[in-house]
């Protein structure tokens, strides 16, 4: 017997048959039940682990139908429109449901009915029934008011006057019962009924396109599972040719033949169909996971599902008949490497609109950047005639403060600096670029930033260096004008 905490008070949460059989029922005072029966054991609830279970079993369900849904605590819908051919009917499919889940030690009750509501009320009052079309109103009148799968306080108020069944609820006005009882109790029983639509929103989004191999022998080997990978990958390459798409995520899910689900995912830099590159992606996700996979008994079913496209751009060829695309050995190397190491394990530069050099560029990962494209062959390009400031090859996360003892004029450059507790003399110096700062970003009543000036520097023994001044010495407003380094050209 398992109890939770209800109002100040330990309640029977859920308990089984032998408990049952002692006249013992939900929501009993667990002080009573064992004022009745001193030996009964008592569990307490564990809300998160009932949690995981009921979305592992969730997992398990996916091999029928890709849209499965959460009810409650104790529920699962699952919309098998469509799939009840590939189990040999309805009735072959919920038998096959519940002898898998009476293996693997669960008491199950399962309705099948053309609408959620009626299903629930089968399910929930008969246990093991198939409802026909049209046959929903025979199947909720005789049943009580909790089949409409209302509040408990519109359940309360309707008892309250007489209605005590679903059909006393059919059978009384519907304008006076939406006046007094709310809409809410009219929506419930149109959508058991029928009269009205009530989708099932799967708790994972419905990957575009899938193909699976079902196992007459479970499969344990990491070997086995690439193979099949290459196997299905194939048959997703004609579906992908035919719709002009390539993959951008896949995940492959492996059904354990106790239960247990793996769901191993993947992603790509640019879309991608063709199978030995696939094969590679999840040869390193599997060899990063390896120890973190269990196989137990095996898998008896593999699925390989497709879970976002993007458009395929065909790639002319040479005449050698090799495409010509230079960055899709780039993209398959970090890809192969996320797939081992993680999305953070191949970052990429990207450029941001910003004055401030260290604003101007962050990193992304590698498939989240953009793609660079190709200028089109008949658009000419205008000669370039303004030409970048030049920038420093390494550019310091932070600027770095150094000493300038004295310069040829107020505003001009070091004659020499003291950085990292060396002396530096100046040889060369150009500038000064000067940068101010990002007006749009300052907040009200925030004090302005101090203007810098940019020099490259070179120093007596060919060293390059970009320093720069924040603030300016005619300005008497401000402190004393600071120095910092920011980057090194070579």
């Amino acid at each position: 017997m398992i109890s939770h905490r209800d109002s100040n008070a330990q309640r029977i949460a859920a308990l089984d048959e032998r408990a049952e059989a002692l006249k013992l029922k939900r929501g009993m005072g667990i002080a009573d039940a064992r004022a009745m029966h001193p030996s009964i054991d008592v569990v307490e609830a564990d809300a998160e682990a009932d949690r995981r279970l009921l979305e592992g079993l969730a997992d398990w369900c996916d091999r029928y139908t890709p849209l499965v849904a959460i009810d409650g605590e104790d529920g699962l819908f699952l919309d098998i429109t469509g799939c009840t051919h590939l189990f040999g009917g309805e009735r072959a499919m919920q038998d096959e449901i519940l002898t898998r889940f009476f293996q693997q030690g669960f008491d199950v009750r399962a309705g099948l009915a053309s609408t959620p509501g009626a299903a629930w009320a089968a399910a929930r009052f008969h246990g093991d029934r198939i409802i026909a079309g049209g046959e929903e109103e025979a199947l909720l009148a005789p049943l009580p008011l909790s089949a409409l799968r209302i509040a408990p306080e519109t359940r309360a108020s309707l008892e309250s006057v007489g209605l005590r069944t679903a059909g006393a609820v059919m059978a009384a006005p519907r304008a006076p019962l939406a006046r007094r009882f709310g809409a809410t109790l009219l929506l419930r029983l149109d959508q058991a009924l029928g009269r009205l639509d009530e989708a099932v929103s799967p708790r994972l989004p419905v990957a575009p396109l899938s193909v699976e191999r079902h196992l007459a022998e479970p499969v344990m080997l990491t070997d086995d599972i690439e193979r099949l990978v290459s196997r299905l990958a194939i048959a997703l390459k004609a579906d992908l040719e035919r719709r002009g798409e390539g993959a951008r995520a896949l995940a492959l899910l492996l059904f354990r033949v106790d239960g247990a689900v793996s769901r191993i995912a993947v992603g790509t830099s640019r879309p991608m169909r063709e199978p030995q590159l696939i094969r590679k992606l999840f040869h390193e996700r599997l060899a990063a996971l390896e120890q973190n996979i269990d196989a137990g008994f095996g898998f008896d079913l593999v699925r390989l599902s497709v879970l976002s496209v993007a458009a395929f751009d065909m790639l002319q060829g040479d005449l050698a008949g090799e495409a010509t695309d230079d960055d899709a050995d780039i993209a398959l190397f970090a890809d192969r490497i996320r797939a081992r190491l993680g999305e953070a394990a191949v970052l990429k530069p990207v450029v941001v609109e910003s004055h401030l050099p260290e604003r101007a560029v962050t990193t992304v990962p590698f498939a989240e950047a953009p793609q660079r494209r190709m200028p089109a062959s008949d658009r000419a390009m205008p000669p370039m005639t303004i030409y970048p400031p030049e920038r420093p090859v390494r550019l310091f996360r932070s600027p770095e403060p150094i000493e300038v003892p004295a310069t040829e004029i107020p505003e001009g450059p070091p004659m020499n600096f003291r950085w990292r507790r060396a002396l530096y003399r100046v040889a060369r110096a150009e500038g000064p670029e000067r940068i101010a700062a990002e007006w749009w970003r300052q907040l009200p009543g925030e004090e302005e930033a101090p203007t810098r000036d940019y020099y490259r520097i070179e120093d007596s023994e060919g060293r390059r260096y970009w320093l720069y001044r924040q603030g300016l010495y005619s300005s008497a407003a401000q402190a004393a004008p600071r120095w910092f380094m920011h980057g090194v050209f070579a």
